[in-house]
């Protein structure tokens, strides 16, 4: 089994909806678009990615979302060592057809209330359904590892909360965990880097806003 030496999670440029949250009573959340601003951090996040990877091989995932796939086209790397395939397991959370900005707003608080894994939106998905199709896909990574010419590098470009719940997955982290993390900065990545002992590791914690309760497994 050829196993990526690393494994980096890319979150997307800016978009229309992360500076004005009414934009989605009018386009569908899959086709906003990056903002100028988005399109820097795209291009700054390649210039990273490029100084990483170097002359290396990469195998890319990207989530069909049109600001994600704007985001890889803006890193800037050579084509001719990425391999790359739209990947829908690696979309955003699913809200439903247009939205309602009040009645978002209300949804969300009531998310924050509820807690962000299990809440599930009115005509969506909640923070437990992406985790499972995360979880498929896991099934379906591991398994392309399987290729003797695996490339070292694997790249993920996705959205703020898939990235998280990845690592919760990978990580096996606990709900209380989750819950405690903020979303990356758009255009920010993780690494996850394979170490000697033969596991991966984080290059680096996602900030918490909050500090986890303990839950008892035996209460």
């Amino acid at each position: 089994m050829a196993r990526p030496r690393r494994i980096v999670l890319l979150r997307h440029g800016e978009s229309e909806g992360n500076v004005d949250d009414t934009v989605y009573e009018r386009e569908p959340d899959h086709a906003l678009r990056m903002t100028g601003l988005g399109h820097e951090q795209a291009e700054a996040a390649g210039v990273r990615l490029r100084e990483l990877f170097g002359e290396e091989r990469v195998s890319a995932y990207v989530s069909p979302y049109r600001r994600t796939l704007q985001t890889f086209r803006g890193l800037g790397l050579d084509p001719a060592r990425v391999r790359v395939r739209e990947e829908p397991r690696l979309r955003e959370q699913d809200w439903g057809n247009w939205q309602d900005r009040e009645d978002v707003r209300l949804q969300k608080a009531y998310r924050d209330a509820y807690g962000h894994f299990f809440y599930r939106f009115a005509q969506g998905e909640s923070g437990a359904d992406v985790y499972d199709r995360v979880g498929s896909f896991l099934e379906s990574l591991y398994r392309s590892f399987e290729a003797p010419d695996h490339p070292p590098n694997v790249l993920l470009v996705t959205h703020g909360l898939t990235m998280r719940l990845f690592c919760m997955r990978w990580f096996h982290w606990s709900v209380a965990e989750f819950e405690c993390l903020s979303n990356p900065g758009n255009g920010d990545h993780r690494i996850l880097g394979l170490g000697p002992d033969g596991r991966y590791r984080l290059d680096r914690p996602f900030e918490r806003w909050t500090t986890p309760e303990p839950y008892d497994l035996d209460g």
